[in-house]
């Protein structure tokens, strides 16, 4: 804390890339403004003018916080925290699953209370599995050399020891957490999959040993899907059927929108409990007239349902228009650029791996999250990251932002003090430096 407070008065207090600074300040001003506006319902229940405000910079303030203190960290010691956070992940999701968590809603076990404070296990699960398989994919790194059209060429891939070890130890991990969280909340389950199947690609696990496990969970997860619609109380089953549901009203609004002879009947449908979330986004992106009407000017706030949250997007559109819109989707977007060439720098595999797959977490959420507002998706209840109303959502971004910057501060180290790149050595790693200084 001494440290920080004399890197505050020195003006030394902000280390790391400038560009990811720049972007999670932006993303912070829009968060405050946005849900002030959007959440217009709350403070009619609440009778309480300035909550949301109040509440909402709170959690980014104590956000701020972690980020300069988990920034300062040397990246290398975060290979350690996977060995104890992901066993409590698991603990944790156990127990929201079983309903001991204390955190029931709409028919779902997503929260756990502990001394009153309520959080989704499933955000520290994204975060341990991560960065579980950075360390596994960093350890299982190797180079080999093979002839192609006669010129000899380095294959660096996750294929130290036996062949299929990268894929076996993270493919179980992923299995387990996405697996668990599968029961309660579907989307975020499948988010989280394809992050780390996305990671494993780029840390060159052998592509058949993936096609092959591709096929074998596609044929046992169709089997169990179809257990799941014919006997909707097992695990899972109640949110199969919701998605189903939610899938089949955006495909086609059901065939009575279209067999329908009044066309009282079809506005009615269009707002009724099921329908009323989508059509309102729908309107509030149409309000907007391409230039919008002014932050804190929404109508639309009024009657969508949670506006400050799931649906928050929409309410951006409407107010700042479709140039506020593609201003929140290039920050998301250069975010996941700048996370690339952090990477891009980093001279060993698993700060590399670690910032990318964080990076590429947050910058899909944010997608999901736009595609559902503006109809292209089923509704999925993802959050805007860093900008929708949330507690846990904001504090385990901002963790993911801390080490995001303490891994530029790494790379940036190790561009200065090794202008010229220095034979490899392995440092407890496996040979984790290429020949060339980049990654492969």
């Amino acid at each position: 804390m001494a440290r920080l407070i004399s890197d505050f008065f020195h003006g030394n207090l902000f280390k790391g890339d400038k560009g990811v600074w720049m972007i999670y300040f932006f993303l912070c001003m829009i968060s405050l403004v946005e849900v002030y506006s959007a959440s217009s319902r709350m403070t009619f229940n609440s009778e309480t003018h300035w909550g949301p405000l109040i509440s909402q910079a709170g959690f980014l303030l104590l956000g701020l916080v972690l980020i300069l203190f988990i920034h300062r960290i040397p990246c290398k010691w975060f290979m350690l925290v996977p060995f104890i956070l992901f066993p409590v992940a698991v603990l944790l999701l156990l127990i929201a699953i079983m309903g001991w968590g204390g955190g029931q809603l709409n028919d779902t076990n997503r929260w756990i209370k502990i001394f009153g404070v309520s959080f989704q296990p499933s955000e520290v699960a994204k975060a341990a599995l991560i960065m579980s398989s950075a360390v596994v994919l960093a350890k299982t790194q190797t180079e080999k050399v093979v002839k192609r059209r006669g010129k000899e060429r380095i294959i660096v891939g996750a294929m130290k020891g036996k062949r299929y070890m990268a894929f076996a130890v993270v493919g179980t991990m992923a299995c387990i957490v996405c697996g668990l969280i599968f029961i309660d909340n579907i989307s975020t389950a499948a988010m989280l999959f394809l992050v780390i199947v996305l990671m494993m690609f780029i840390a060159h696990v052998p592509m058949d040993l993936m096609l092959k496990g591709a096929l074998g969970l596609a044929l046992v997860g169709g089997m169990y899907l179809a257990m799941l619609l014919t006997f909707p109380s097992l695990p899972g089953g109640k949110r199969v059927a919701t998605m189903r549901a939610r899938v089949e009203r955006m495909m086609s609004r059901s065939k009575e929108d279209h067999v329908a002879n009044k066309e009282e009947d079809k506005y009615r449908k269009l707002f009724d409990d099921k329908n009323s979330q989508t059509t309102y986004a729908s309107i509030a992106i149409a309000n907007s007239n391409v230039v919008g009407v002014g932050p804190g000017n929404s109508v639309q706030r009024d009657f969508l349902q949670h506006a400050e949250s799931d649906f928050i997007f929409a309410i951006i559109v409407e107010e700042l228009g479709i140039f506020g819109a593609i201003f929140v989707l290039f920050l998301y977007l250069t975010l996941l650029i700048r996370c690339g060439r952090i990477a891009q720098k980093c001279r060993r595999f698993f700060p590399a791996y670690l910032v990318l797959g964080f990076g590429i977490m947050m910058v899909l959420q944010a997608l999901t999250n736009m595609g559902v507002a503006v109809g292209l998706l089923p509704v999925t209840g993802q959050t805007l990251p860093l900008i929708s109303k949330g507690g846990t959502s904001i504090l385990i971004i901002s963790c993911y932002i801390g080490v995001i910057l303490s891994v530029s501060r790494y790379a940036e180290e190790a561009q200065y003090y090794n202008s010229e790149i220095q034979p490899a050595t392995t440092q407890g790693e496996t040979k984790e430096y290429l020949t060339d200084g980049t990654m492969a």
